[in-house]
């Protein structure tokens, strides 16, 4: 019996070594989704924690694994996804396997799905269709302009309104930091370069209106900018006549640093050449980004975004005329100047994010940031002007030319502006995910606030000799300010936020997005509480539609503009003007062509009050430092976009609004003479006043009221040659209100003509970005490559922006239109690498 138990064991010992003996290997080389060699990767048996081994500097690895069985195999890296391989291999089979490891989201390209988007009043932009835009700037806002309840009415000017707002209400942020506009400049060749370098940016998130209570305290928009964070190392490099930019991104060799980084430089010299103002013209603006994102491991993260930018304009005015009035009263406007104007403004900014990831469902974020501006306006221009009569009689032989003189004079215009603002704030933002998609957002930020203003600035009119307002005593100055104010104070902000997302028994869903926000300032002591909600609702229908209505009480607390009154002195009691906002919007995703397209159709109401009345003058905004007024703006809007040509995007806008408003300050009386005649100065020659009249003009526009809109933006193609592209970009707005420099808001009800612009590029991709390599040569580094020919003001319309006004010595008054840029072409080329 023992001799047959050994007998078994042994057959059975036998039997298991040769069980164990049967082995296979693999091996292969592991590289990342972007093909690059990866390091130090442990592969693993997950059935034995005995068979492991690492990858070595060329992502080669050799494993020793057990055979006919079934078993899986592990990549693991901390900065990399995990990869899984089961495998059943023969006994002394050799395998080849070579994974492409994905690397984590803390640095990949992010797409956010767009149905969350699409469950708020937000747009997703692709800031790819920047490159194809004919842009006259240079700046990303260009692409904001043709977006849903968006005008604009100035080309040179990085400004845009949004349902009846200005430029002042719009919430702009990159990487979640909050940027600002300059604050002296007065038109906008005076510009330069806005924040955001369109070479770095990843997302472009933009909402006109309704918009959650995650985003800040301002009237009428959010645009929510995100830069990228690069996969590996490429760059983007361009030069034209208006100036040039490069842009380079890349990550360490072991994928814990990426860096983006960018400059640009630009002068509009080129296209002011043809405003009706010649002079030596000098602009120039010059800015360096850098945007760095640290991996300290999978669970933390910081980053870091630095920015530096000077831009300067400086115009030596020689003289100017400009034909004005009507076919039988034109008028000629002829000035010949004196003096210089120089405005500049250089801008620090530095952020530094740290972002924890405690747990899976977490999302902790810290935020600090520094910004200071310095900006300086320095001009004494004197100019000598004639009004000239010109013959309008179509039989005379001087038809169109000088036919007598109305008048002769001199004005000094004369400022040495300073201004010095610093912002520093630190923030906080969490994030829970919950079950079913579900969402709880929370923040708090507190932000210090040093404005240092200095004011001097005074201007005189001297007609047919006669100082303008006549005084046989003394000189008097016109618009005669000077001020100096030190203003420091600090904002508490705190907001919560909670996002719901249910899917209904017939498979409707429902998404409710509810907040609220508190803001409180030190100058005004006032602290204001905004309740935000979008509730979206999408149901089980064929069509793929969804309907949203969104909701709330905004306020915006004033910052230092808000407070400084036309004479240049502030007012701390100006209290948050008040919103509240109705958006009702309906999204249809639809296919025609068998392409894809969207239709927006929004309708709003806005109930304003405590709104500070103010006055536009090109792209200056000048407060009337009070909560005086309340109104309303209500309209509709209207965009679809899509592929109206295969594969290339276009989209087109239009939107009708109304906006006024009502205050007591604008109640007023007319007098009137012995025979009854309304007393008008430089008209009337009885100007004793012996009666009377109250005057209450009621609701009156405000100075964005702009009854339609239209925007556009079309890109086609060559079918048979599809490297050759056409890009148009299309502007109309109604006229805009605007009226005599008296600072008397009633007074102020004319209406400019009509902004329309056509801009036009033609495209040539000279290198394609899929071309096959048949030979070795230097374009073989070159990702791509583009040529522009871009037509600015394709239709040579001459778009009035703003008025100088000129009176004489009886009171009259002349109103000579300031016109925009005529038609100028672009070449630009384009490289990528």
């Amino acid at each position: 019996m023992s001799l047959l138990k050994t007998y078994y064991s042994v057959i059975f010992l036998v039997f298991a070594l040769h069980v164990t003996s049967q082995t296979a290997t693999i091996s292969g080389y592991v590289k990342s989704t972007e093909g690059e060699s990866i390091e130090n990767v442990t592969i693993g048996v997950k059935e034995n924690s005995q068979q492991n081994t690492q990858s070595n500097d060329k992502g080669f690895y050799a494993l020793t694994i057990d055979a006919q069985k079934p078993i899986s195999i592990v990549f693991y890296n901390i900065n990399f996804e995990v990869y899984n391989y089961t495998i059943t291999a023969k006994n002394g089979e050799k395998i080849s396997l070579n994974p492409k490891l994905k690397f984590k989201n803390t640095f990949s390209v992010i797409e956010v799905t767009d149905t969350k988007d699409r469950n708020n009043e937000v747009v997703r932009i692709d800031p790819k269709l920047f490159t194809q835009l004919p842009s006259p700037t240079g700046n990303i806002e260009d692409l904001i302009k043709t977006q849903i309840g968006v005008s604009s009415n100035n080309e040179l000017s990085s400004g845009y309104s949004v349902r009846g707002g200005n430029f002042d209400e719009n919430l702009v942020y990159v990487n979640d930091i909050e940027v600002y506009r300059p604050f002296l400049v007065r038109s906008g060749q005076q510009e330069g370069l806005s924040f955001a370098n369109p070479n770095m940016v990843q997302s472009i998130n933009f909402s006109s209106g309704g918009f959650e209570a995650k985003y800040g305290d301002k009237l009428s928009s959010v645009l929510d900018i995100t830069y990228k964070k690069p996969l590996k190392f490429a760059g983007t490099a361009s030069g034209s006549f208006l100036g040039g930019n490069v842009q380079l991104e890349g990550i360490s060799n072991n994928r814990l640093i990426a860096w983006n980084i960018g400059t640009r430089y630009r002068t509009n010299s080129y296209l002011l050449k043809g405003l009706d103002t010649k002079g030596e013209y000098k602009p120039s603006a010059l800015d360096v980004q850098s945007f760095i994102t640290f991996n300290i491991s999978p669970k933390f993260k910081i980053e870091l975004l630095s920015s530096i930018a000077q831009n300067k304009y400086f115009v030596k005015p020689t003289n100017r005329q400009t034909n004005f009035g009507t076919v039988k009263d034109a008028l000629r406007f002829t000035v010949y100047f004196d003096g210089q104007e120089l405005m500049q403004y250089t801008t620090f900014m530095s952020g530094l994010s740290a972002t924890y990831r405690p747990r899976a469902n977490t999302k902790l974020k810290f935020i600090t940031s520094a910004y200071r501006a310095n900006e300086q306006e320095l001009y004494t221009v004197q100019g000598q002007y004639y009004i000239d009569q010109l013959e309008a009689d179509l039989g005379k032989p001087n038809f169109g030319q000088v036919a007598f003189n109305r008048g002769v004079g001199t004005f000094i215009n004369n400022g040495r502006n300073y201004l010095t603002a610093t912002v520093f704030n630190f923030e906080h933002k969490g994030t829970r995910y919950l079950k079913n998609n579900n969402e709880l957002l929370w923040g708090a930020r507190y932000q210090s606030e040093l404005i240092q203003d200095k004011l001097s600035e005074w201007r005189i009119i001297d007609s047919a000799g006669f100082i303008i307002p006549y005084s046989p005593a003394e000189i008097n100055l016109i618009d005669a300010y000077k001020t100096k104010i030190t203003l420091p104070s600090s904002r508490m902000q705190a907001y919560t936020q909670y996002n719901y997302n249910k899917v209904l028994a017939d498979s409707s869903t429902i998404n409710i997005t509810a907040g609220v926000r508190g803001n409180y300032w030190t100058v005004n002591q006032q602290l204001v509480v905004s309740p935000r909600i979008t509730i979206s609702f999408k149901p089980n229908w064929h069509r793929d539609w969804l309907f949203k209505l969104s909701g709330g009480l905004y306020y915006q607390p004033p910052f230092y503009r808000e407070l400084r009154n036309i004479g240049g002195t502030i007012n701390t009691q100006v209290k948050a003007q008040q919103s509240i906002h109705f958006v009702f919007t309906s999204d249809y995703n639809f296919k025609m062509w068998d392409r894809p397209f969207k239709l927006i159709m929004a309708g709003y109401f806005k109930d304003l009050k405590n709104i500070i009345p103010y006055e536009v003058d090109n792209v200056r905004i000048r407060y009337f430092a009070n909560n005086n007024a309340k109104g309303f703006a209500t309209g509709a809007d209207v965009r679809i976009n899509g592929e109206f040509v295969k594969s290339v995007e276009s989209w087109a806008t239009i939107g009708f609004l109304r906006t006024y408003e009502y205050s007591k300050d604008n109640i007023h009386y007319n007098y009137f003479n012995k025979d009854g005649e309304q007393i008008v100065r430089g008209y009337t020659f009885d100007q004793v006043k012996v009666d009377s009249q109250r005057v209450d003009p009621g609701y009156i526009p405000r100075p964005t009221d702009q009854l339609v809109t239209f925007g556009m933006f079309f890109q086609d193609y060559l079918p048979k040659i599809p490297a050759i592209k056409f890009n148009l970009n299309l502007q109309f707005g109604s006229g805009l209100p605007f009226g005599p420099p008296t600072h008397l808001r009633w007074q102020q009800l004319l209406r400019m003509p009509p902004y329309r612009r056509v801009d036009a590029g033609f495209a040539y991709n000279i290198i394609k970005e899929n071309r096959e390599f048949k030979k070795k040569n230097v374009f073989n580094n070159l990702k791509e490559m583009w040529l522009f020919l871009e037509v600015f003001n394709l239709l040579q319309v001459q778009n009035t922006v703003s008025y100088t006004w000129i009176q004489d010595v009886t009171g009259n008054r002349y109103a000579i239109p300031n016109y925009l840029t005529n038609r100028q072409i672009n070449v630009r080329l384009q490289i990528r690498f």
